[in-house]
């Protein structure tokens, strides 16, 4: 099972500094905790000093990442506010049927709704779901063609 961790880098910051990016420890660990068979992929950690790219590395590693987030299983998203990429990521893992997980409280946000399996209010809530809900079933439905 591929997983794609996606979540605001730089937002709407205007200029060149991104958002704390301690909320992937959490995520992480929560996936590594109840879904050990994941391959995690971590955009942000395999390029941890994108900002400091210059063309065309910025869109060799944009295509890289909806490249990967086309082609995972599992999208697990954090969005405290929006991100265009995230946004895009988002789309790609679900127009190609990956399950959506949002984290948000964003949740009236078009985006998020149309194109997320579950939304959380926060990290929390998201761990909570992991330790009780069944998202390897959620995977089984989706790939036989389950409805949201």
């Amino acid at each position: 099972m591929k997983v794609f961790i996606a979540g605001i880098i730089q937002g709407s910051k205007v200029e060149p500094d991104i958002h704390d990016q301690l909320w992937r420890r959490s995520i992480q660990h929560a996936l590594v905790e109840h879904l050990p068979e994941a391959e995690i992929y971590d955009h942000f950690d395999e390029h941890p000093t994108s900002m400091a790219y210059k063309m065309p590395q910025i869109r060799e590693t944009l295509a890289d990442g909806n490249r990967r987030a086309a082609g995972c299983d599992l999208l697990v998203a954090y969005l405290p506010s929006a991100s265009m990429g995230t946004a895009i990521e988002i789309y790609l893992a679900a127009h190609n049927g990956a399950v959506v997980l949002t984290i948000s409280p964003m949740a009236a946000n078009w985006v998020v709704r149309a194109h997320s399996d579950r939304i959380f209010p926060d990290i929390a809530a998201f761990e909570a779901f992991l330790a009780v809900d069944d998202v390897r079933k959620m995977l089984e439905d989706k790939r036989l063609g389950g409805k949201r």
